[in-house]
């Protein structure tokens, strides 16, 4: 048998592409460092999705049942108006075409726990620590941090989220390859005193959503959503954010003054724009990106922790499929995913039709089609979120990675 040395792969960020990533790299025989600059990993969150091919991506993983174990078992989505009216209450299937695929709705911290649980066992972890330096040789890439010692590595991969440092420092600043999508939200954690049970309420009113989203025996989450231009605030501004969100809420009817009482306490408020990243390449060098790093496509599409999970495991076996070249799997991966990627991230434009009609005119379209979906479905006519199961399966998976001993000889 033909022996290669082993190659060394940094990732940063330990969310869930980095974990997912390391998982399979550890499988192929890869020496794994994972460097995150929080303390821990990051438990909470708001609920999120596995669709398609991601669910088959967990499978493999061996991870499909603790992950179903999780599943927040949401029944439905309640539209309501100002005054608190049932619009429409639908099955979450019904809105998004899931009835053809597999698709798992769980807590984000559940998942990083889970991900957690399978690799910290075999898998250098590095909390409360980042890269600083990024220096791309003929011998390996030269890596400094900002507390441990330099290292080198073979690559440097960055799952470290849409405001990424690898990206920063491999290719620069941020601005040129975010897509703002005129739109803003704030995400908080609530007491259970509305008499909610795995389900989510939305109130909208034209370009601005409330929601309440409750999974089982956990907190309520609070979600805001708004259309037009959001000013870029400083992420360490935490009351400018709390007062933006009060300047865009107040003076609407339903829960919402009561939502924003509570986000004034909340210790897991969370404010973002809703943005993409569009690249031309994820890829230089040794230094790769992916998730939403590479290809962030805003909670508007509902697929980014989908993406995320097929493009590492991709990744990990074409690294796989060349132990003697690390970085010309790189590219590889990138000619194989930026399709499916990207459209993925064209989801994000119908989505908003659905969760954040901009104009009045826009809203009462959107409220009408709410009201006929149920008929429409029992008829036999396909929901408009059909869209979302055809992009979700639009990949197929290559064999999953091997050790390279074992993956040279087959190539040769």
């Amino acid at each position: 048998m033909e022996e290669f040395p082993m190659a060394s792969v940094l990732i940063s960020g330990a969310s869930i592409a980095g974990p997912v990533l390391a998982f399979w790299l550890r499988r192929a025989g890869v020496d794994v460092t994972v460097v995150e600059k929080a303390d821990a990993v990051r438990g909470g969150g708001y609920p999120i999705d596995l669709r398609g091919v991601a669910v088959d991506v967990v499978e493999r993983m061996g991870l499909l049942e603790p992950i179903e174990a999780a599943r927040t078992g949401t029944r439905a989505l309640t539209f309501v108006t100002e005054r608190g009216r049932a619009i429409a209450s639908l099955r979450t299937e019904t809105l998004v075409g899931e009835q053809s695929i597999r698709a798992i709705e769980l807590p984000r911290g559940d998942l990083t726990e889970v991900l957690w649980a399978a690799t910290r066992d075999e898998v250098e972890y590095v909390f409360d620590d980042r890269i600083t330096t990024l220096d791309d040789r003929d011998d390996g890439i030269h890596v400094t941090f900002r507390r441990g010692a330099p290292r080198m590595f073979d690559l440097v991969i960055g799952a470290d989220g849409l405001h990424s440092g690898v990206r920063e420092r491999a290719f620069g600043p941020e601005a040129p390859f975010r897509r703002d999508l005129d739109a803003g939200y704030a995400a908080f954690s609530v007491p259970n005193v509305y008499g909610l049970d795995r389900e989510a309420v939305m109130m909208n009113v034209a370009g601005r959503s409330a929601t309440l989203y409750a999974v089982r025996n956990q907190p309520v989450t609070a979600l805001f959503s708004w259309s037009g231009p959001t000013p870029t605030l400083d992420h360490r501004d935490t009351e400018g954010q709390r007062r933006l969100v009060e300047h865009v809420f107040g003076g609407l009817g339903w829960r919402v003054p009561e939502m924003l009482a509570r986000m004034r306490t909340a210790d897991d408020f969370y404010f973002d724009t809703v943005s993409q990243i569009r690249m031309p390449s994820w890829t230089r060098g040794r230094v790769g990106l992916v998730g939403d790093a590479a290809f962030a496509p805003s909670f508007r599409s509902g697929q980014g922790t989908s993406i995320a999970a097929v493009g590492v495991y991709v990744l990990a076996a074409e690294i796989a499929a060349r132990p003697t070249e690390p970085a010309a799997a790189l590219p590889a991966y990138e000619a194989r995913v930026r399709g499916f990627a990207t459209q993925n991230q064209d989801l994000a434009t119908s989505g908003a039709r659905i969760v954040s009609p901009a104009t009045p005119w826009q809203l009462h379209s959107r409220n009408v089609l709410l009201r006929a979906l149920p008929l429409l479905e029992r008829v036999g006519v396909p929901a408009q979120g059909g869209a979302i199961a055809r992009a979700a399966t639009a990949l197929t998976l290559p064999d999953a990675p091997r050790p390279a001993e074992r993956a040279a000889r087959s190539l040769a």
